[in-house]
């Protein structure tokens, strides 16, 4: 019966701590919500877009029309009579497909546009998650090293009444004294720290209000989840910056086009309608005349075209080089962050093992110093690998969720 109650305690105890997890990982991601909402950085990538997508209207309509009006201040004698003034309108086409092919420039572009905005995104999402671990790194730094000086306060109090009784010497009361010295301006120093984390926490998140931020107790410990070669392909595949490329090197397929057929000719279609008045011998004045026109531009200047396909073409290898430089980039990222991240699960797989021994040997040199006052310095030695080992845990959970926060980003998430 007791083992069936200890049983239910456990399943208890851990789906609290799913239950907190699972709040925890919710209030990240209503942070990235909040992020991805009043952020100025990504709402100007976004503007940007917006600004791109207006582009493609304006470059694939025709030229505005050319309307012009001519009032004769000294009438010519026709035989019809005086001209009094003359309306005439153009339209100018250029050659076929021109317009479309400016027109998909600017789509390419745009789209090129939202893939910044896209890559903007998941750099602003790593930076809050990075600050979020960081935060919960110090604020357990904090707790771990005040309970460490709660410890030592019951060391110095059972030095004291050793050093009393003439079993010690008044040295180890010093030494506590200086042990306790340092732990507390590094408590000062990780103050000071967790103040600038909140600042800028809040900064990227542009919240006006400064509200405490809801910290994990534990921090999940969830893992990648994909084999290295997956992850690898996904990064090929879907990374933000290496679609922007493919985008800009489309919209350069279009721009050839319309370098090329600028080097064709253009057509102007237009129209004269010229009001004749009365004349000397007294006809009507009513009489008007009609004048079609139709005009031919020459692209005779071949140099300037020839030069406007040629720049799109060093232009395209120009982007070519530069989307294997970020491919490369990407991988060397790539390569850091899975090294940071199995490191990071290496060492808390270590240091949680580390904490267990240390914290076993720390309770039988309490054991022995308060009986027989003995292995005093060891007694510190091994409190302060206690305090490093349990540092490094919380240190090696947050790195571990920092890489895999950068090998998503990588992935475009």
């Amino acid at each position: 019966m007791k083992r069936i109650i200890h049983i239910s305690c456990l399943v208890i105890l851990f789906l609290s701590f799913a239950s907190l997890n699972t709040n925890a990982q919710d209030a990240l991601n209503n942070y990235l919500v909040q992020a991805a909402e009043n952020n100025p950085g990504l709402k100007a990538r976004f503007n940007e877009y917006m600004a791109a997508l207006e582009q493609a209207p304006q470059v694939g309509s025709l030229p505005d029309p050319q309307v012009a009006f001519g009032y004769s201040i000294q009438p010519v004698e026709t035989r019809h009579g005086p001209m009094e003034f003359k309306i005439s309108a153009n339209q100018m086409f250029p050659w076929f497909g021109t317009l479309k092919a400016r027109e998909n420039t600017a789509v390419q572009q745009a789209k090129a546009k939202y893939e910044v905005f896209e890559e903007s995104k998941s750099a602003l999402f790593n930076e809050v998650r990075s600050t979020y671990y960081s935060l919960y790194f110090n604020e357990k730094a904090l707790q771990i090293i005040q309970e460490n000086l709660d410890i030592l306060q019951r060391y110095q109090r059972m030095a004291a009444i050793k050093v009393e009784a003439g079993m010690v010497s008044a040295v180890d009361q010093y030494r506590l004294e200086m042990e306790t010295g340092d732990l507390e301006n590094q408590l000062a120093l990780l103050k000071d720290q967790q103040v600038f984390l909140q600042v800028q926490f809040h900064e990227l998140l542009n919240s006006q209000e400064q509200r405490p931020i809801s910290l994990p107790q534990s921090l999940w410990e969830t893992e990648v989840g994909l084999s290295k070669t997956a992850i690898r392909d996904s990064i090929l595949q879907q990374n933000h910056q290496l679609l922007q490329l493919d985008l800009q090197q489309e919209a350069l397929r279009f721009k050839q086009q319309v370098a090329e057929k600028s080097g064709k000719p253009s057509f102007n279609i237009g129209m004269d309608y010229t009001i004749i008045g009365k004349g000397e011998n007294q006809m009507a004045g009513t009489d008007a005349f009609m004048f079609p026109m139709v005009g031919i531009t020459i692209p005779l200047y071949r140099n300037k075209y020839k030069a406007m396909v040629q720049q799109v073409a060093y232009e395209a290898t120009a982007n070519s080089h530069q989307k294997q430089n970020t491919s490369n980039k990407l991988e060397i990222l790539f390569e850091k962050a899975w090294k940071d991240y199995r490191d990071a699960l290496r060492r808390k797989e270590l240091y949680r093992s580390q904490v267990q021994l240390a914290e076993n040997s720390l309770h039988v040199l309490e054991t022995e110093y308060s009986s027989s006052s003995r292995n005093f310095e060891e007694l510190l030695r091994m409190d302060r690998k206690l305090l490093n080992y349990a540092l490094e845990l919380e240190k090696a959970k947050a790195d571990q969720q920092a890489a895999i926060s950068v090998i998503h980003a990588l992935m475009g998430n």
